[in-house]
């Protein structure tokens, strides 16, 4: 699907809609105004709702109800679902007006729509003539419209409101002029477009994408993220092929092992098939216990797809077709959102999906309420001290009665995360019984509220089979104080982000056996952030396979993302791992993980399977424990792993140290050539001092001074307002010692490099002191130790731990005083490299200049061409030779 036309569409719609709801706000307040005298109540109910939440939060509010109905009306129009078109001119009409307005001025309307009476004089009249208007058929329009959202509204009460709401007093105006948000959704929203309902949910992601931009520029001023921001920040569309990956080796996947002949296989195209026999899996009679939830469902795109899975495994044991969408809604599919908007749409879709199957579903819909989308909209709710007396039972623990009842008291953060007690919620239902005979009293909110307490309980205490999601992304510098403290309470294991925390919270909706589908950055495989995470899912759950795509391969996030499905219970299972990283850009990465599961299915029947093959893996959960921080490096040979057992660490030979970190470089530290050369040395009060800086094996080329004035007196008492220090002043004791430096921070491979004594170190440059130097750098520069630094995650920071945990050999497969020599040739060649421009604080002139001064251009090209043939060469046996024989 193109969404570019969808993008620019939902954007300018939201604009226009915001400022057309803002004008109609303005006339119906105004003093005087038609709504003051025919609608008092409603107005009253408007200003109270402005009262509460502000001016700006009801335009926004308001604004968005009608996109989303007027978008959902386009989409039933365009499937034929409506008996007149509601927002598109008639069928075969191209362009034109609605067709419910067409037939109104000719005198039709359609009664079992328009029941009242009011409302039908009223349209007639002003079309007329006998009712005066500036605007005729915009306001008759606005009223049919009224009327058939009051009739949709028995049907999809999640969708449309019933009679009698503000929203209806605010009909955006100018809906009917050409070019106006009416003609565009038609020329965007086509029969073609719509004949997927995924289009809600893209429209939804562009739609709140301007605010998604204003809650990221809040980050950058150090706002955090609560109940009104963390939707806009945390929605994210996920890609059809990663929904699929996700549903069919989790749902698909339990299905087969329950019915290993099943021919369900034949359309799951991203399915892998376990190569081991499973025994310990999820035991299903039928398909009405294969029970699915998505705990962040946001527009529903999950639950979708799984509603197909499903629909071909009843249909697979002989229901009839009519009766599955039904079953479906009823027995199969859950869903759980903190965002009104989302939920209401994930409802939209699933009653959609379900009406394409069955074309009297509708009927089925309003006459029985239970075939309503399961899909729960977490609300915060809260008691006070003289309602907890009502709720609260005289024999009972108090303060934990206490706990259930105001447990979702921040749910509008919290949404999924907040774990309830099944048996408490049990208790909760007997109480409720005990109170029937009072709900027609004064105490029908709080009973109201009770039970939605319940409710929401209910959904959040209930074993799944199977649970997927692509949960909300947050790192914990962005919560604000209330999710933090949650957090760091209740996800001790995973706090450092919210995708972390809810690995932790699907793994507890199920039963040994169940299958977890998700979608997250891959940073929890590999950094240090993440090991305790990593550690229960290595020694309790089980990986049954995992998609690690490119880079930069999910087109709609600035981080990394990885799709997975996990067991719960530990087995010794062989897992299936496909490695995207060859492949760059979003467009490739379902294409090409589609041909690697091919090559795989060919394979393991014994045909040729070309050489895609090569990106999948399998290994067993429980081996990621062999290496040290567990990192999820699928990747790495058995030999490779052995390193770590064959060598010794890295810090049992060395110190590896993070130098001086100023906390305002733009302060504290300069490029060499913008000072005077005679304040630069040690004494003095410019330092030389290594900073990351660019790409660069084996010599540190100095580019940067460091103000180290009496032995660094500013930065060392450098404090902030409240006194506290604010510079890192550490491992001073290190200070002008000669080491191996590396760039700490990194978005590829690393680079090694001799710093010389005398010279000062920063912490954005860590070094290792100790040992002998040049042998330190041949490993270090070795293609085994790049592979060993990328399974712990040297793709994003470089971190110490990482690299005082690298398996040192002592014995390599050259001798150790020839991997010296090559060492010191390479560092003295990449000096001599790096003191040829000016940017070397050692520079005098270029070499070439000094050693054939003189002499023709080809001479000078052949010195510098020879010099870099050489520096390759050596530099290739240094990468490739030392490390082959132990680690291949």
């Amino acid at each position: 699907m193109d969404t570019k036309p969808l993008e620019s569409f939902a954007k300018v719609a939201r604009r226009e809609l915001i400022a057309a709801v803002e004008a109609r706000l303005s006339a119906v307040l105004s003093a005087g105004s038609v709504a003051r005298s025919e609608r008092a109540e409603t107005v009253r109910l408007l200003e109270s709702q402005i009262a509460d939440h502000g001016r700006e939060h009801v335009i926004d509010k308001v604004a968005y109800t009608w996109f989303n109905r007027l978008i959902a009306l386009r989409f039933m129009d365009a499937r034929g679902y409506t008996n007149a078109g509601v927002v598109s001119p008639a069928s075969g009409h191209a362009h034109g007006q609605p067709e419910i307005l067409a037939d109104a001025k000719r005198g039709v309307l359609d009664s079992q729509v328009v029941i009242d009476a009011g409302a039908q004089e009223a349209i007639i009249g002003l079309l007329d003539g006998t009712r005066r208007s500036t605007d005729a058929e915009g306001e008759a329009y606005a009223l049919l419209l009224t009327e058939y959202c009051r009739h949709w509204h028995k049907t999809m009460p999640f969708m449309f409101e019933a009679g009698g709401a503000y929203t209806e007093l605010l009909v955006p105006a100018g809906l009917l002029a050409g070019g106006a948000f009416l003609s565009r959704a038609r020329e965007v929203l086509t029969e073609d477009v719509c004949d997927d309902v995924e289009v809600i949910g893209w429209l939804y992601q562009f739609y709140i994408s301007e605010r998604k931009e204003e809650v990221f520029a809040g980050f950058k001023k150090n706002k955090k993220a609560g109940a009104d921001e963390i939707p806009a920040a945390t929605q994210l569309f996920t890609p059809h092929w990663i929904v699929r990956y996700l549903l069919e080796n989790s749902l698909g996947r339990l299905w087969m092992l329950n019915r290993p002949a099943s021919r369900l296989v034949d359309q799951m195209d991203y399915y892998i098939a376990p190569i081991d026999k499973e025994t310990d899996f999820v035991k299903v009679l039928g398909p009405e216990e294969l029970t699915v939830i998505d705990p962040a469902c946001g527009s529903g795109h999950m639950l979708t797809y799984a509603f197909d899975l499903l629909y071909a495994i009843y249909e697979e044991e002989g229901y009839a077709p009519s009766e599955i969408p039904s079953l479906i809604l009823t027995h199969n599919l859950n869903g759980a959102e903190i965002d009104p908007r989302a939920g209401a749409l994930a409802s939209f879709a699933l009653t959609m999906k379900a009406r394409a199957k069955d074309r009297r579903f509708f009927t089925r819909l309003a006459n029985d309420p239970c075939l309503d989308p399961r899909i729960c909209v977490i609300e915060s709710i809260s008691f006070t001290p003289d309602e907890l007396n009502l709720l609260i039972t005289k024999s009972g623990d108090r303060i934990a009665e206490e706990e259930f009842w105001n447990q979702f008291r921040d749910a509008d953060t919290l949404g999924s995360l907040v774990r309830p007690n099944a048996a408490a919620t049990q208790r909760a239902v007997a109480v409720l019984d005990g109170l029937k005979d009072l709900e027609e009293t004064l105490y029908y909110d709080t009973l109201n509220r009770a039970r939605q307490v319940v409710a929401q309980a209910d959904v959040l205490s209930q074993p799944y089979a199977v649970v997927t999601a692509n949960p909300p992304y947050m790192g914990g510098k962005n919560m604000d104080a209330r999710l933090a403290a949650f957090a760091k309470e209740y996800f001790p294991n995973s706090k450092s982000d919210l995708f972390a925390m809810f690995i932790e919270r699907c793994l507890d909706f199920l039963p040994v056996g169940g299958h977890l589908g998700l979608m997250t950055p891959f940073v929890w495989m590999f950094i240090a952030s993440y090991e305790a995470l990593r550690n229960r899912i290595i020694h309790e759950e089980t990986i049954s396979t995992l998609v690690q795509l490119e880079y930069s391969g999910f087109d709609g996030a600035t981080v990394p993302i990885c799709a997975y499905v996990l067991r719960r219970g530990r087995s010794d299972q062989i897992g299936a791992f496909v490695r995207l990283a060859d492949f760059v850009g979003p467009i490739v990465q379902g294409p090409k993980t589609l041909e690697i599961i091919k090559a795989d299915r060919l394979y393991r029947v014994g045909e040729a399977s070309g050489d895609m093959k090569r990106y999948l893996y399998r290994i067993a959960t429980s081996e990621f424990a062999k290496v040290p921080g567990t990192p999820i490096a699928y990747w790495l040979s058995d030999a490779m792993r052995a390193a770590f057992t064959k060598g010794r660490p890295l810090k049992e030979v060395a110190d590896v140290k993070a130098g001086v970190g100023t906390r305002d470089d733009g302060r504290f530290m300069r490029s060499h050539w913008e000072v005077s050369f005679l304040r630069i040395g040690r004494s003095k009060k410019w330092l030389l001092t290594d900073k990351a800086g660019e790409f660069r094996k084996w010599y540190a080329g100095m580019q940067y001074v460091m103000n180290w004035e009496n032995e660094g007196y500013e930065i060392r008492n450098f404090k902030n307002a409240d006194g506290s220090l604010k510079s890192r002043p550490q491992n001073l004791q290190f200070m002008y010692r000669e080491g191996v430096t590396w760039g700490k921070i990194g978005s590829g491979e690393s680079s090694f490099r001799l710093r010389p004594e005398g010279f000062g170190f920063n912490d954005a440059a860590p070094t290792i002191f100790g040992g002998d130097p040049a042998e330190i750098l041949m490993q270090m520069n070795s293609t085994a130790c790049r592979a060993l630094l990328e399974a712990t995650g040297s793709t994003l920071n470089v971190q110490t731990g990482m690299i005082e945990n690298l398996p040192i050999l002592d014995e390599g497969v050259i001798p150790a005083g020839q991997a010296r020599s090559i060492s010191s040739e390479l560092v003295e060649t990449s000096r001599a490299d790096w003191d040829d421009f000016e940017t070397s604080w050692d520079f005098k002139r270029p070499s070439w200049l000094r050693d054939f001064a003189g002499h023709g251009s080809l001479r000078q090209y052949y010195s510098v061409w020879s010099r870099n043939q050489l520096r390759a060469a050596r530099e290739q046996q240094a990468r490739e030779t030392y490390w082959r024989v132990p680690c291949e």
